[in-house]
């Protein structure tokens, strides 16, 4: 007897899997709609029943917050209607950790969403998209996937939304969760899970406040970006110190002067792993900025760090509630 094929809605957001080499100019540009690319690679129909959704054709570079959430929103919808088994995204890898991170916190289900793209793009001998297509398509038929939060799948490795983020510029591997290692594997379509996603939080919203500004902390630093910053009406900053948490005299300055204005401050490590602690207490350092009311992170980079803050401003302006929600100590507002 046939096996009753499950439903997987493919959706199709843009990014290098959806491109090819224009002849006039030379570079790589938007070409294929979802079901062009489908049709390219016939090997899914073979293990699912594929139904196609074009969101667009974004290069990754012009995702924007507003874009992100409404492709939550869009999400959200497609699970109500109860018709899929699982929900597979194709999206540029330039910001794709930052989209599956916003759907990852906005979205609540048991449903396998599972994020993917491609480094290499469709004129190239080794596009990477079908199978990197193929094996989130697995993760997505595999019972063990369901209630992981929204997954990455990319070059046979499986990552969790929040965890993950793209360390190589042009590499196949470029997908890694540097702190706790991947969730699992995908071999010849069989997907092997060895842990759990290490925290799964919800913010209920369907709004993204934008004005949250994100400045990395170099030696020597003044004041003048965090004043420009607080002086234009930000409404939240996230601030990549170094080390474990520390800043230069002058920059911590310019953090007190956000601080004075009412501008929750977030604080993150520039390093690509690790999280951050108030230990040291020389003039700039964690202690000083923990006693000033900043916020201090645990394990998320900066750009995770921000989509987190947008979120949670459209919620809560409340800054214990904000503190313990970086801290991990609040699983949904």
């Amino acid at each position: 007897m046939k096996k009753k094929l499950k439903n997987i809605l493919i959706v199709f957001t843009g990014g290098t899997f959806s491109m090819k080499i224009d002849k006039r100019t030379g570079g790589v540009v938007p070409k294929y709609s979802g079901e062009q690319l489908v049709n390219k690679i016939p090997e899914v129909k073979k293990i699912a029943k594929i139904n196609c959704y074009d969101f667009g054709r974004y290069p990754g570079p012009h995702m924007t917050p507003k874009i992100m959430i409404d492709l939550s929103k869009q999400i959200k919808r497609r699970l109500e209607e109860k018709k899929y088994d699982g929900i597979v995204l194709t999206h540029g890898t330039d910001t794709l950790e930052e989209t599956a991170y916003l759907l990852d916190l906005t979205i609540k289900t048991e449903t396998p969403i599972v994020f993917t793209g491609s480094v290499k793009n469709s004129s190239e001998s080794d596009w990477d998209g079908p199978k990197n297509l193929l094996d989130s398509i697995h993760v997505c038929l595999n019972e063990n996937s369901k209630r992981m939060g929204v997954l990455v799948s990319m070059h046979g490795e499986v990552n969790a939304a929040s965890e993950v983020t793209k360390i190589f510029s042009s590499e196949f591997e470029t997908f890694q969760s540097l702190d706790f290692g991947s969730l699992g594997f995908v071999q010849n379509g069989k997907v092997v899970y060895n842990r759990l996603p290490r925290h799964l939080e919800i913010i209920d919203t369907e709004k993204v406040n934008s004005n949250v500004d994100l400045i990395t902390v170099y030696a020597g630093m003044d004041e003048k970006f965090f004043k420009f910053s607080a002086d234009s009406g930000v409404e939240g900053l996230v601030v990549e110190a170094l080390g474990i948490g520390n800043v230069p005299p002058k920059t911590f300055d310019g953090i007190k002067y956000v601080l004075k204005k009412g501008i929750p401050v977030v604080l993150v490590s520039r390093c690509p792993a690790g999280e951050t602690a108030y230990i040291y207490s020389y003039p700039g350092a964690g202690k000083h900025l923990h006693k000033l009311g900043v916020i201090f992170t645990d394990y998320l980079n900066g750009q995770k760090a921000r989509i987190k803050l947008m979120l949670a401003l459209s919620v809560t302006k409340d800054r214990k509630l904000l503190k313990n929600l970086f801290k991990g100590k609040v699983e949904e507002i």
